[in-house]
């Protein structure tokens, strides 16, 4: 098994390996068929029964098994468990801050998006350089840089072409949890000069001369205060042991300040010559593909070349390319959405808005136009009815839920349609309805943009256990349902700690259909940390449990037969 928990981001600690050895299916009289299997309710539309907990953020990194890919990479949330800064038992932002931060880059995207049309309209040539502002990102990877390669901790961001790292000598940087990186300890560094041509393409327009002498410097500001400067330099980059780019251009920065995280840089993966995806094209093939979990406590996984990366049920789209001006991101034609399988009333015009629509990876909600936002509240709302109490809503959001005594939530169905109805691309539910840390509130993941001309944005909670193949070389991006692992079937790494202390989130399908089907038997052997149980659970009908297990000092299985969405392991 190629587990993804690997490198330095996950900071792991020690694993334990749960699988499944035995599971006995039995086949559903014909009456229950095929329909109700994929999750439609009695009164007609899709639904999900999701698990009330599954929703909140886990405590502890667990992670997930990685595609069969030489270059790929452990993926790990900046607020969860498995980031760096919380490794150090340090507390997460607040939700007002992490709200905020969202507002923050959603309207850095406009202002970039704006700029690019404006001098576009003027007839201006945008000289190619760094220093577009984007807020930080939300996920982080880990790579090696250098000869011998040195393990650092980077954002991705799909917003950005730009990639850079903190190095020596560094008097003004933010702090970070590594060392900084040492051009002189590396063999293959070399400086990027003034009259190299990537300073013309990549670095700062300030270069006094095109001399070789003369380093090529770069400068990148942020819409929340954040910055790099230094200059530009190329060396390896190590994505695996196994697979590296030589000759990567990046920045070197010597005086950075900002809410990295403690990170050691950031690695664009933008449409731009500048970016990851565009340097490793030649060797790699043009096109990178990630899945981001389910929960911030658990680890999804980004790899690069699009045809090997692509799941075989992806369906994929074209890029809509040539009829906007900002070259970095990654435009697609959404136009429309559909709630509980039903097609929401939205004019086509509302999705069809001069600015389009991009795909992003460190936006963390969905912006809609304020029309198409609405109709999709309002279906919504409808669907779920008077069964749950609503809830106070921290903007941006606008239809939260008191969740409290419930142990699952019937939560409708929610689909993005492109192109017109070629491609619906189903979300999964933690895409859905994002909970706080109490379940008092749980809210409707998307939020409208201040006006109708506004550029829509994809944001990456949606984009939740899809794998999203970036097809970079033919145009085209793909979505594939449940791509962040196999199945828990298969087999499921857990990480815990020296004092068997631990709660943490199983990473199961996320939604189930309340089956008919006389129960059966699955048989569960569970090897954690050293202790080996064996229980019989009482199952139904080719669905996914939900357990919850206590190891200490005696191991009780409890089985709630309608809740399918996420198991909990706890030890005490």
């Amino acid at each position: 098994m190629a587990s993804l928990v690997r490198r330095r981001c996950s900071w792991s600690r020690g694993y334990c390996l749960v699988a499944l050895l035995a599971l006995a299916t039995l086949s559903c009289p014909g009456h229950f068929g095929a329909a109700a299997a994929a999750g439609e309710g009695g009164s007609g539309g899709k639904w999900h029964v999701v698990s009330v907990s599954s929703l909140l953020p886990g405590k502890v990194c667990t992670a997930t098994e990685a595609p069969p890919n030489p270059t790929a990479l452990s993926v790990v949330h900046r607020h969860g468990p498995c980031s760096p800064r919380r490794s150090r038992g340090d507390p997460p932002p607040s939700h007002a801050e992490i709200l905020g931060r969202d507002r923050e880059r959603v309207a850095a995207i406009h202002r970039k998006v704006g700029r690019a049309a404006a001098s576009q309209g003027a007839n201006a040539t945008l000289q190619a350089h760094w220093g577009k502002p984007l807020g930080t990102s939300n996920y982080f990877i880990s790579v090696g840089l250098g000869t011998p390669a040195r393990d650092l901790c980077v954002e991705f961001d799909t917003g950005s072409d730009q990639s850079w790292v903190q190095c020596k000598p560094c008097g003004d940087c933010y702090e970070q949890r590594d060392p900084l990186f040492d051009p002189e300890g590396s063999s293959t560094y070399a400086a990027v000069s003034c009259g190299a041509q990537e300073c013309r393409e990549f670095g700062s327009r300030n270069c006094s001369s095109s001399s070789d002498d003369e380093k090529c410097r770069y400068e990148v500001s942020y819409s929340d205060q954040s910055r790099t400067v230094g200059n530009l330099a190329r060396d390896t980059l190590a994505l695996t042991p196994t697979a590296a780019v030589p000759g990567f251009v990046f920045g070197c920065g010597h005086k950075d300040a900002g809410v990295f995280g403690e990170v050691d840089g950031l690695v664009g993966l933008g449409r731009g010559k500048a970016s990851l995806a565009s340097q490793a094209a030649a060797q790699y093939g043009a096109g990178f593909s990630y899945c981001l979990p389910s929960s911030p406590s658990t680890v999804g996984y980004l790899t690069f070349g699009a045809a090997a990366s692509a799941p075989a049920n992806a369906q994929f789209m074209a890029m809509v390319t040539g009829q906007h001006d900002d070259a970095s991101f990654y435009y697609l034609n959404l136009t429309g959405v559909k709630v509980a399988g039903r097609a929401v009333k939205v004019p086509l015009a509302a999705f069809a808005t001069a600015a389009g629509t991009i795909i992003d990876s460190g936006t963390a909600f969905s912006r809609f136009p304020p029309r198409a936002y609405a109709a999709l509240r309002s279906a919504f709302r409808r669907a779920m009815g008077g069964r749950y109490r609503r809830a106070p809503a921290p903007a941006p959001f606008d239809t939260c839920y008191d969740l409290a005594g419930h142990e699952a939530v019937r939560v409708p169905s929610v689909a993005l349609v492109f192109d017109g109805g070629a491609t619906v691309v189903d979300l999964d539910p933690s895409g859905v309805l994002y909970e706080w840390d109490s379940v008092s509130q749980a809210c409707l993941a998307f939020a409208h943009n201040p006006d109708e001309a506004a550029l829509g944005v994809l944001g990456n909670v949606q984009q939740r256990t899809l794998a999203v193949v970036y097809d970079v070389g033919n145009e085209k991006i793909g979505f594939a349902a449940k791509g962040c692992a196999k199945s828990f079937i298969d087999s499921q790494w857990l990480q815990c700690d020296a004092e068997m202390e631990m709660s943490t989130i199983l990473d199961l399908p996320n939604s189930v259909t309340p089956p008919a089907c006389p129960p059966t038997e699955i048989a569960l052997l569970v090897q954690f940390c050293g202790r080996c149980c064996m229980h019989p659970l009482s199952a139904r009908c080719k669905t996914t449990v939900q357990l919850a297990i206590t190891c200490s000092p005696e191991v009780k299985l409890i089985f709630h037969p309608y809740l399918g969405s996420q198991g909990s392991l706890a030890t005490k």
